[in-house]
């Protein structure tokens, strides 16, 4: 390779190296006070890990509030294995994971810059569930038993804003009317486009008539526009709510049957409806058959998450699609139904799509990774959260950041007294090499830990073991009569396979510690394996490119070689 091309080379990665290196702010979308705002964010080009910096700790309980757990203990194991693979997919390094009893898990995770995105992630449920909207008017059938059931609880029913109390359901009637019908949209599913689930053309919905009768579900409740759909209008929202999540009116609906709201509302002229579905209670499938999902942007349904199942899931899906065609299907994530329900249109098997709607594409990432990391087997809740300060003390670390300068310090004077000019040669590609290895680091969004430090010296003492093979080599052939040329390029082609057998094989060892080995081991095997990379490039390649230009120098002058 010509010299320029060498030089090029270099100079372009030391570019490269600093810009990774520099400090930044980029800006986010994030929640703030339960509102989606853009944020900005201070990033670190290399993030500290739970031993030097500290970071966020999670406890997390089972929630028996949903219902008592028998064998807690066992819960406990499975929930452990769902929230480590979020934890892992979640992209934090170095993290901490672990069950604390026989009822808690505890999670410290470094780094985190949303801890309340990271805090919702962990304790999601993600129960994902196929269910048929009810075709049966099962809520009209049970209205009377569920208005005399709200009414011996004394619930009083906030005033509709359509209707002004119970003798004017016509007056409802009429304001409803015709509506929906013009901003409500139908969807269609379909086995020739099964990943689409999205809106099709406008068309006029039934009459959202008031249901018949006087009491406060009569009142409240609207028909939508598909079977088993209806509406609730902001201002009862609260009141229904309440009641539908009572058990005494879950079992007034009809056998096999339960309510469902929706994740999205309905915006008509100024007003506000909420979405509330009767659906079959038995699912056609449910997310445990989900194999990937990932997040994506679609021009016309926005926001959504296609999602792939197994083999076994697809020929279960598709038969239970096949015998639905021209039903609803509502797509149900931990109990609320995810945009408006798709009509079958035939039969489906492996590839689906969850549509968002107005959702941002970070909620898209996070319902596709809790979906590929699985269903929590149990509900948990957050039982503490806090920010840890660094478990190593600062004696510790400063004693540890002491001795790598020590070490590195120790290592350039004798490469200076030893060997003299070359060594300084080796001096400078050790330099590079601290650059490169630091921006790999931050590339790879690597959290440092104080182990991790040590690996990263112990790579400074590899790089130059490797310098030391070509200096021995080329000593010899400069004794043996070479001119410093030829011994030169003598040196480095003979120390070569033994300095590629060196690296490759402490790189074998270093790969086996990252896949089996955990925390701070894990944080040593990657810095190790960056060194290594980088000691490679800068005591061969680098090295070698300063010997050519030295020699470039002293063309047509007696040549000595100060080594």
């Amino acid at each position: 390779m010509k010299l320029s091309y060498r030089l090029g080379l270099i100079a372009a990665l030391i570019a490269l190296s600093a810009w990774m290196l520099v400090p930044r702010t980029v800006k986010e979308r994030k929640l703030v006070n339960g509102v989606s705002q853009i944020v900005e964010t201070k990033r670190d080009p290399i993030k500290l890990g739970l031993d030097l910096k500290g970071g966020m700790h999670v406890a997390l309980e089972i929630d028996e509030s949903k219902g008592a757990v028998a064998n807690k203990s066992d819960a406990i194991d499975r929930a452990l294995k769902v929230v480590r693979n979020r934890v892992d997919q979640f992209g934090v390094s170095e993290p901490v994971v672990q069950k604390a009893g026989n009822d808690r898990i505890v999670v410290e995770l470094p780094g985190i810059d949303d801890p309340e995105r990271a805090r919702e992630l962990l304790q999601k449920s993600a129960y994902l569930e196929f269910q048929i909207t009810d075709k049966t008017n099962a809520l009209e059938r049970a209205l009377p038993r569920l208005d005399a059931i709200a009414k011996s609880l004394g619930t009083v029913v906030a005033a509709n804003t359509q209707a002004a109390g119970p003798g004017t359901a016509a007056t409802a009637d009429k304001s409803l009317s015709g509506l929906f019908g013009d901003t409500a949209k139908k969807t269609t599913l379909n086995a020739k486009d099964s990943t689409k689930t999205g809106v099709a053309k406008d068309s006029a919905a039934k009459d959202s008539l008031a249901l018949a009768g006087g009491g406060i579900f009569s009142r409240a409740i609207q028909r939508g526009e598909m079977p088993g759909e209806y509406y609730v209008a902001s201002a009862d929202y609260p009141t229904i709510s309440n009641l539908v999540a009572r058990p005494e009116i879950q079992a007034a609906l009809p056998p096999r049957k339960v309510f469902r709201w929706s994740n999205d509302s309905l915006p008509v002229q100024g007003n506000v409806y909420h979405m509330l579905y009767v659906l079959d209670a038995d699912p056609m499938i449910t997310g445990e058959a989900i194999t990937d999902a990932k997040p994506q942007q679609d021009p016309v349904e926005g926001t959504v998450v296609t999602f792939q199942l197994n083999n076994e899931g697809g020929r279960v899906f598709k038969r239970q699609t096949g015998a639905h065609i021209k039903d609803y299907m509502a797509i149900v994530l931990d109990q609320l139904v995810m945009g408006r329900p798709p009509v079958i249109q035939s039969a489906i098997s492996t590839r689906g799509q969850i549509t968002m709607g107005r959702r941002d594409i970070q909620a898209a990432q996070d319902l596709a990774l809790v979906l590929r990391a699985g269903a929590l087997p149990v509900p948990l809740k957050v039982a503490d959260v806090r920010q840890v300060g660094a478990t190593m003390g600062a004696d510790s670390v400063h004693a540890g950041v002491r001795a790598g300068l020590l070490a590195i310090a120790l290592v350039v004077i004798i490469m200076l007294v030893y060997y003299r000019f070359s060594g300084f040669l080796a001096i400078i590609g050790l330099a590079l090499y601290v650059l490169y290895t630091a921006a790999t680091l931050s590339g790879f969004d690597a959290v440092l830990t104080l182990p991790g430090l040590a690996g990263f010296v112990l790579s400074i003492g590899i790089a130059v073991d490797a310098n030391v093979l070509i200096f021995e080599r080329i000593r010899e052939e400069l004794d043996r009569g070479k001119t410093v040329r030829t011994a030169i390029d003598e040196g480095f082609r003979h120390a070569m396979p033994a300095i590629i057998d060196s690296n490759v094989s402490t790189m074998l060892t270093a790969a086996v510690l990252y896949q089996y080995g955990s925390g701070p081991v894990k944080g040593f095997a990657v810095t190790l394996i960056a060194g290594i990379a980088a000691s490679m490039f800068t005591g061969i390649f680098v090295v070698r490119t300063l010997y050519i230009m030295w020699l470039q120098r002293k063309q047509g002058a007696a040549q000595t070689l100060s080594i």
